[in-house]
């Protein structure tokens, strides 16, 4: 039992460094952004985020039918 939790525990760690090695051995070492409008790959073949498309199409368009402001079972 003892035996099975060393090696978990030692398999952790060795992914743990090599998931750091960037961070520790490099002066100004950072992970790189991984949010899709940071990508020029996914911006060359103009795929972008979900938010940026959600905001585009909440703006207000030119061509957009105004509303009653009213209630809809009210008579006016």
């Amino acid at each position: 039992m003892i035996e099975i939790l060393a090696v978990t525990a030692l398999i952790i760690a060795i992914g743990m460094v090599f998931l750091c090695v960037k961070i520790i051995f490099m002066r100004q070492g950072s992970f790189s952004s991984q949010h899709i409008h940071d990508n020029p790959g996914l911006r060359a073949r103009g795929i972008r985020c979900v938010l940026d498309q959600d905001r585009d199409l909440r703006s207000a368009s030119s061509h957009a039918v105004s509303e009653r402001q009213g209630r809809a079972d009210s008579p006016q």
